[in-house]
């Protein structure tokens, strides 16, 4: 029985079928089509035909929605100017996460006796040397919490977004030597950790407490968009220059790389545009969704705003805890 006390509440009402239908139908047409599209050519009859079905369903999506008494994704949250801006630098940071985790490996496995660049790197090796990036990920991840308390998260992500673009630079431009490739790895996953570390709670922090889940859903789907529309472009790129023994020529990784981290620049910029919101302001924004969420021990009503689960000792202190809990995750959730 003690167990109920931290037992979510329940919103009423039942999930909508037709937006939902409808979302997960332009969302798989879209992704499939940008991943065929590399493969196949932008131009073949599957891919034109998967991204205006996209197109098509996306419409129907937002008439829909805009008509639902309940519905799926509330669009007048994801005009706030936090959550747009936040999406739109997820969008652009998935453009170069994803993308240099794919052709990161195929860089350093190229034989330099054969395209004149390249390390040969087995499996191992190059597991080894992006390994700077996952530990730079890691620590700052951690490392982001105290920055975001004390400076607020803006200018973390600013200064993520710009560090990840250096890395990606570094690594199109720079990679004549393992040491060269394992720096730019790390430069880059220090940016990641820093900007992952913030964006869940920025979104978390401008919607209602009963929005968080669609809110930070949808953050983390328009980043796999963005993944796969870098993946396509990177791939565009590189194989769109062959040379010797049908490798990609050394000038399409750079092309491709500068692209990338052209992406996080934008980001950056982007990033400059998030609402400026101080410690106080995200730990408030915070405790206020978390409190919303959470149960009277006695089994009353939820710890909204200005209800005794929210205002009481107990309460502010299980709030308090769980902004902490947001504060402190895992970058990548």
């Amino acid at each position: 029985m003690g167990a109920g006390a931290g037992v979510p509440v329940r919103t009423p009402g039942r999930i909508p079928l037709l937006p939902t239908l409808l979302f997960a139908g332009w969302l798989t047409a879209l992704l499939i089509g940008i991943s065929e599209g590399s493969r196949v050519g932008w131009a073949s009859p599957l891919v034109l035909g998967l991204l205006v079905t996209a197109a098509v369903l996306v419409v129907g999506w937002v008439l829909v929605e805009q008509r639902a008494v309940v519905p799926f994704i509330d669009l007048r949250m994801m005009r706030l100017p936090a959550v747009w801006t936040a999406n739109l630098v997820a969008f652009l940071v998935g453009v170069g996460m994803y993308a240099s985790f794919a052709f990161t490996p195929r860089l350093l496995q190229t034989d330099p006796d054969v395209a004149g660049y390249g390390f040969g790197a087995t499996i191992t090796l190059s597991g080894l040397l992006m390994l700077p990036s996952a530990v730079g990920t890691f620590v700052m991840g951690l490392v982001s919490a105290p920055l975001v308390r004390i400076r607020g998260p803006k200018p973390v992500v600013v200064i993520g977004c710009v560090l990840s673009a250096v890395g990606l630079g570094a690594m199109g431009l720079v990679h004549h030597q393992p040491w060269q490739t394992a720096i730019a790895s790390g430069l880059f996953g220090i940016g990641l950790g820093a900007v992952f570390a913030c964006l869940a709670s920025l979104v978390v922090a401008a919607v209602p407490p009963e929005q968080t889940g669609v809110a930070t859903g949808m953050n983390a789907n328009i980043r796999t968009i963005g993944g796969a529309v870098g993946s396509a472009v990177m791939a565009t790129i590189v194989t769109g220059q062959l040379g010797r023994g049908g490798e990609p020529r050394e000038s399409a990784y750079v092309a491709g790389f500068l692209f990338l981290a052209a992406a996080l620049l934008v980001a950056a910029v982007v990033a400059l545009a998030i609402p400026k919101m101080t410690p106080r302001e995200l730990e408030d924004g915070l405790e206020a969704g978390a409190s919303g969420q959470m149960l009277e021990p006695s089994g009353g009503e939820s710890g909204v705003a200005g209800s005794p689960a929210a205002t009481s000792p107990s309460g502010a202190g299980q709030s308090r805890s769980r902004v902490k809990a947001v504060i402190d995750r895992d970058p990548y959730v």
